[in-house]
């Protein structure tokens, strides 16, 4: 055999086993590309910014997003919600975890309050019959007084019949008549000793000299000299200090957790180092409707009368321990306005935010009903970022591992995000403000459907060029501060200037239909409110 007929023959076997080899080879992949070809069927779709809305069919949320299609995890594949940071990335948020505890929730309630007199111990001072002062003994509000100082003289016509009619009936030797005549003075507040003297004297005395009924300190004096005082008028008080009430206010969730006897410690700002220890005396069945807190009344002893009324005081309040739960740090739940979450720390640098359900909450403390399990890690700083991406089941790309030149491409994209073209019509203006109400086409980059919004207009837009309900194309700026701006505008030929506005990108606007300008009746839109929504969710992003 020549050397031509063995070439021929070797090439031809090498080209048959490599047929064979590509035919073995090419059934499984051929295979494979038959199962993953089939479209999988999704779960259930759900809101973008809101995971526990779910619906069993596409659909629009109630913010008017698309819904997103959840499908079945595969092997190896996290589940929605689940998002991954780098170590690098971890480190430089400063991420920090905890793991979930059980036991008695600590609630001291710590609270203010105001000093003042005990009012078991106050006594008023009141006159029984009308007439004048003659002569008054105090002569200002806080002045000391002990019991049986006099505090003033009073004439009055009623006292001298009285003490007349008791002579009367000593001069008729009548017992019957001089023991109603003696019980008369007694009830009017004649002092004992001036009936006394004035059986021994058979004198009547024109004044009757009224002597304080307890030590203290005067409060609330109300008369002076030479007035005219009748039954009923408060002439002044007298209070004690070696015992007094601290009025404390309690917010109204905490109102259920202080009881009678529970023990009180209390310290003044101006006096640290110093306490004062009493116990709760009284809680007030009723709120106040203007700061929505519940009243406490503690008793305190004052024996160097330090505490004076008018002072204010910070008090602990020290309740009785709960039944056994949950806990987490307080500074690791997020409320939102219509739910409580956490991060869990699922480890490798996955995190996935969790809803929970939040029982009492402490100084440092949060019970938690339902959610978590004991043992579990969570996360205390940084949590809000994370759960931002985790609520809107993000890829979580801007936390993942990039060279300086994606860097740098992503800032630009991010900046060219940041504004848009859209055509609107003016709902309304307020000049005065730099303020123009808008209904605006869908905006599909911004995921914004079409709606009637407020925006501030920039400086360099001339408001003078812009009149009610006139149809135009503006360019819609996102600040750094999350509020939306008017930045450009483009007004038709038809309605004055067909110029394109300085600064814009040809690109951006000549994909717009300048004819036809047409926007929904304002009538679809009355119903409809999105600012709050909007702000709210372009915020959150």
């Amino acid at each position: 055999m020549n050397t031509f007929t063995k070439t021929l023959l070797g090439t031809a076997v090498g080209a048959l086993l490599g047929a064979s080899g590509v035919w073995l080879l090419g059934n499984p992949d051929e295979g494979d590309m038959t199962a993953t070809g089939s479209e999988r069927k999704p779960l259930y779709w759900v809101a973008p910014m809101d995971p526990n809305y779910k619906r069993d069919k596409p659909g629009k949320s109630p913010m008017g997003m698309d819904l997103i299609p959840v499908y079945e995890k595969s092997a190896g594949e996290d589940e929605a919600g689940t998002v991954k940071i780098s170590p690098e990335v971890v480190n430089n948020l400063g991420v920090r975890t905890a793991t979930v505890g059980s036991g008695s929730l600590d609630l001291d309630v710590k609270t203010v309050g105001y000093v003042q007199y005990d009012e078991n111990r106050l006594v008023y001072i009141s006159p029984r019959v009308e007439g004048w002062i003659e002569k008054l003994h105090v002569k200002a509000a806080g002045d000391p007084v002990r019991q049986g100082d006099p505090l003033y003289a009073l004439y009055s016509p009623t006292l001298v019949n009285a003490q007349e009619e008791l002579l009367l009936a000593l001069k008729r030797d009548n017992p019957v008549l001089i023991g109603a005549a003696v019980e008369r003075l007694l009830a009017l507040q004649v002092p004992r000793a001036d009936i006394d003297r004035l059986r021994k004297t058979r004198k009547v005395s024109q004044t009757i000299t009224v002597a304080a009924p307890q030590s203290g300190v005067l409060d609330n004096l109300a008369v002076r000299e030479g007035m005219f005082v009748k039954p009923g008028l408060s002439l002044m008080s007298i209070g004690q200090l070696k015992h007094i009430w601290v009025i404390g206010e309690v917010f109204e969730r905490q109102a259920s957790l202080v009881k009678t006897g529970d023990q009180v410690r209390m310290r003044l700002d101006y006096l640290p180092g110093r306490d004062w220890l009493g116990q709760v005396d009284y809680v007030y069945p009723s709120l106040n409707a203007k700061t929505r807190t519940a009243q406490i009344r503690v008793h305190f002893d004052n024996p160097d009368d330090f505490l004076k009324p008018g002072m204010f005081a910070q008090m602990v309040i020290e309740t009785q321990a709960g039944a056994e739960a949950l806990l987490i740090p307080r500074e690791a739940l997020i409320r939102t306005g219509s739910q409580a979450r956490v991060v869990l720390a699922l480890g490798d640098g996955k995190f996935k935010s969790v809803a929970v359900e939040v029982g009492r909450v402490g100084e440092r403390q949060v019970e938690i009903q339902s959610g978590l399990k004991e043992g579990e890690r969570i996360v205390t700083s940084a949590q809000f970022l994370i759960d931002s991406e985790s609520s809107k089941t993000s890829d979580f790309k801007r936390m993942a591992k990039r060279d300086q030149q994606g860097e740098s491409m992503d800032v630009k994209a991010d900046a060219d995000s940041r504004s848009v073209w859209v055509a609107a019509r003016i709902d309304s203006l307020m000049p005065d403000h730099r303020m123009v109400t808008l209904e605006h086409e869908a905006i599909p980059d911004w995921q914004w459907p079409t709606m009637t919004m407020d925006f501030t207009v920039a400086e360099a837009v001339d408001m003078d060029a812009l009149k009610q309900g006139m149809r135009l194309h503006v360019q819609i700026t996102n600040n750094n501060s999350g509020g939306y701006q008017i930045t450009q505008v483009h007004i038709p030929n038809e309605q004055g200037n067909d110029a394109m506005p300085a600064g814009m990108d040809n690109g951006q606007h000549e994909g717009m239909d300048h004819g036809d300008m047409s926007m929904p009746e304002h009538s679809e839109h009355q119903g409809m409110n999105h600012d709050a929504h909007d702000q709210k969710e372009h915020n959150h992003d």
